[in-house]
């Protein structure tokens, strides 16, 4: 199918922000969308599936309402990423970067969830990223686990935080496990508030971002917000909370039982992390990994899968976690072939 398009009246700023330095920009639609797009001064032709183009024409549309500036690579990367995503599997690009896209899910409809937090724009941007929410909102206990950047823990904490303004929850607690990635930080100066933050900071991060500082500091002194590291949750029961587990690949299986364990009534409760960044010492089992295996098919509880599809950082972000999933699966042969080999 071809499709012409006439961006009128001319304006050849928005159109040199809308093609990007070298037409970088239409060379990274062609590569996403499977679509060939050529260009002479205000009128563009687009070559492709019919569906693919017809996402290309829209995909471009939208980008030049937005073209009075400059177009940030952060917000070309999260458009490409909807537009692959919405093609849906049958239709991925050519190269290996794009393919990532919605695997296994199928087309997911459009988002009706609106979270309360300070960021308006606030959306779901993938399928999963939409699986993701309807689960949290849906059931008691959902594990979110894939890659980093893929808004696993950052979703999960404006779902706690609309769940305050909504006064479904009387409080937040969040927490992780206090272990280093692969460093030895040794005895940190301060007192237990001070010692602990460095390792929960993200989460603060994402607070102050949905909420505002200000807002952050009045919760925490009425009691409303709880950052905490995992091992303070023994022997707790936490009623009428939204509790948020990260970087969960890290606890232990006992810490993962007992942590799970601790949901009271009225609770709600969200564990994420990437099985693929393991800070453990050799040898000690990650109770994300065992979780997984033991949990499914446990009523109330959902778990989300998150790809290199979801990641929304940087592309090379995408890239990375592909050639590192690559490696791992051609290196496996290879190490039970050694360990065969070594049997007496």
């Amino acid at each position: 199918m071809i499709l012409h398009h006439e961006f009128a009246p001319v304006d050849n700023k928005r159109l040199a922000h809308l093609c990007g330095s070298l037409d970088e920009h239409l060379r990274q639609i062609e590569l996403a969308l499977a679509v060939r797009i050529g260009r002479q001064n205000e009128r563009v032709r687009i070559e492709g599936p019919k569906a693919a183009a017809e996402r290309a024409l829209q995909l471009l549309l939208a980008l030049y309402e937005r073209s009075r500036r400059a177009i940030p690579p952060e917000l070309m990367h999260v458009a490409l990423a909807e537009a692959v995503a919405e093609l849906g599997p049958a239709r991925m690009s050519r190269r290996s970067t794009v393919k990532r896209a919605a695997a296994v899910l199928p087309r997911a409809a459009p988002s009706e969830i609106v979270l309360r937090t300070r960021r308006a724009d606030l959306a779901a941007r993938t399928p999963r990223q939409h699986e993701y929410l309807h689960q949290i909102l849906s059931q008691d206990i959902t594990l979110g686990l894939g890659p980093a950047g893929t808004g696993k823990t950052f979703l999960a904490v404006a779902c706690a935080v609309d769940a305050l303004e909504r006064s479904t929850v009387q409080r937040i607690i969040l927490t992780r496990p206090a272990v280093e990635a692969g460093e030895r930080l040794g005895f940190l100066p301060g007192d237990l508030t001070q010692k602990v933050d460095p390792y929960l900071r993200p989460l603060y991060d994402a607070l102050y971002e949905l909420m505002g500082f200000d807002k952050v500091s009045k919760a925490f002194e009425k009691g409303q917000l709880e950052v905490a590291p995992l091992a303070f949750m023994r022997g707790r029961t936490l009623n009428h909370a939204f509790v948020i587990l990260d970087e969960a690949q890290n606890t232990t299986p006992e810490q993962m039982k007992m942590f799970l364990t601790r949901l009271g009534f009225g609770s709600r409760c969200v564990v994420t992390g990437d099985t693929s960044q393991i800070d453990l010492p050799k040898g000690v089992n990650s109770g994300l990994v065992e979780a997984e295996q033991v949990l499914a098919g446990v009523e109330g509880v959902a778990m989300t899968h998150f790809s290199s599809a979801d990641v929304l950082r940087h592309p090379l972000v995408a890239r990375i976690v592909d050639a590192y999933e690559a490696h791992s699966r051609s290196a496996s042969p290879a190490s039970s072939t050694k360990t065969k080999k070594a049997a007496p």
